[in-house]
């Protein structure tokens, strides 16, 4: 689709300039074909910069863009071309990056612009390249991180990432619930860069601060100096990326970013609380280049995992602490590793303070708050998660509009146990599972309690699976 032939003519500048209104035409015939979202996301940035010999030379302002186009939508520009000028025997697509970029328009709920003194500008200025990356938690390294079936991918692929220079994967996408790791390996990967690589330019920023950051170069008409910072460096970590989810102009200026790093194969590392297909409120171009790369999921621990990770961090504190508190607290503190930590810490830390022993009496007395709360506390989430599991589908499956019979009858499980013990109403619960009625939501539940009447086998799983979400 991309052949330039070995022998030319060049047009006329008459030419050049008709080829050029031929293209606008194709352009808006695009448009028109594609939609709006996909043409802006991947046809509106092409120019037409030259014809040749039968070949329309179009300019990509990134290799990806560049890529994208030509395995996508190469066929449609060539066919609309045609038949707007028959001289276009064909299309090759070169990257050419414009020369400025234009300053993307801040929507109201992101900028809000107020008058400000030449001292402020230019105290902001100085100190803005040096606030770039966040802080470091020293504690969060490789050495501390307890990995297990749930995090194992995550952690090899973190590992990778932090000891190559290049590795063929780009952008590593980590996604998780909270509290189960992701920031710990982000942290692990900056610290091990800055010991083995310290020549590597390394940022570590929140998707919040990466805003607010981007909020005040445009405030201050700074923006070439922030988009310097973040496109030299080696290696971008954001993390909580879903906080930009409806902030157009961030996500503007941090798909520019993305793209331009990728192109220098500058390695790109994200983290969020969904894989980036589940991500609401992002571009649709944005989500998919989120997920060009490696999507590490790091699934709710188990039972092995939680007691490691106690152990591990007894260890490190050079703490005493009875197995079978430690076994206790694996079995019932089951939400996140960062809960979990914070128990042990405030048994260990009332046992220092009073001087009492610590022994399972008092960890239930000491915690008595905590295990209350977690106790009554199951998410929908974590239901989907344990019925997908067992029944062996999708958890995206709870959300989709399929109708099999194989899919239909867990999601109805998944939306009894959701009556059943969490507090939540069946309107929310319909939300929940893709935006279903409340009727959709009481039709599911009457017919799982008519099930468990009838069927001994099912009710046996319903059972099975509601000790596991209360365990």
């Amino acid at each position: 689709m991309s052949v330039l032939p070995t022998s030319s003519t060049p047009a006329s500048q008459q030419e050049q300039a008709s080829y050029l209104e031929d293209w606008a035409c194709v352009q808006a015939k695009l448009s028109e074909k594609l939609g709006d979202a996909k043409f802006r996301s991947w046809l509106e940035p092409l120019q037409s910069i030259h014809f040749n010999a039968g070949t329309l030379i179009l300019a990509s302002p990134t290799r990806f863009t560049r890529d994208w186009v030509l395995k996508n939508y190469a066929e449609a520009i060539l066919e609309f071309c045609r038949e707007q000028n028959s001289q276009i025997l064909a299309i090759d697509i070169i990257v050419q990056p414009p020369l400025s970029e234009p300053h993307p328009n801040g929507s109201p709920s992101e900028i809000h612009q107020e008058p400000s003194s030449t001292r402020d500008k230019t105290e902001e200025q100085t100190s803005f390249p040096e606030h770039f990356s966040a802080p470091l938690d020293s504690r969060l390294t490789f050495k501390n991180f307890v990995v297990g079936k749930p995090n194992e991918l995550a952690y090899a692929a973190a590992l990778r990432v932090a000891e190559a220079d290049t590795v063929s994967f780009n952008p590593l996408f980590l996604y998780g619930g909270v509290g189960l790791g992701k920031t710990h390996l982000m942290h692990a990967i900056a610290w091990h860069i800055r010991a083995c690589h310290p020549s590597r330019r390394v940022i570590y920023i929140s998707a919040e601060k990466f805003m607010y950051q981007f909020i005040r170069a445009l405030r201050f008409r700074d923006t070439v100096a922030f988009k310097d910072q973040f496109r030299s460096v080696d290696v971008l970590m954001i993390d909580d990326v879903q906080f930009i989810s409806g902030k157009d102009s961030t996500q503007e200026e941090f798909f520019h970013t993305f793209n331009a790093l990728v192109d220098q194969n500058h390695q790109v590392i994200v983290s969020a609380d969904k894989s980036p297909s589940d991500l609401e409120g992002m571009e649709e171009r944005l989500r998919s280049r989120l997920g060009w790369g490696l999507v590490a999921d790091i699934h709710p621990t188990t039972y092995e995992l939680r007691l490691g990770i106690l152990q591990a961090k007894a260890d490190q504190l050079s703490l005493e602490v009875p197995g079978k508190v430690l076994e206790f607290l694996a079995h019932k503190i089951t939400s996140n590793v960062r809960e979990l930590e914070g128990a042990l810490t405030r048994v260990v830390a009332h046992s220092t303070l009073v001087g009492r022993e610590i022994s399972l009496d008092m960890t239930n007395d000491v915690l008595r708050d905590l295990l209350r709360a977690h106790n009554r506390r199951v998410t929908i989430e974590e239901i989907q998660k344990k019925v997908a599991e067992h029944f062996n589908i999708r958890t995206s499956d709870m959300h989709a509009a399929k109708r099999s019979r194989t899919i239909v009858r867990p999601r109805q499980i998944a939306m009894y146990l959701a009556k059943k013990l969490t507090s939540k109403s069946l309107p929310e619960i319909g939300r929940s599972f893709g935006g279903r009625d409340h009727t959709t939501v009481m039709h599911g539940v009457q017919k799982v309690e008519e099930l468990i009447a009838e069927d001994p086998s099912l009710s046996a799983d319903v059972e099975m699976l509601r000790r596991m979400l209360q365990a």
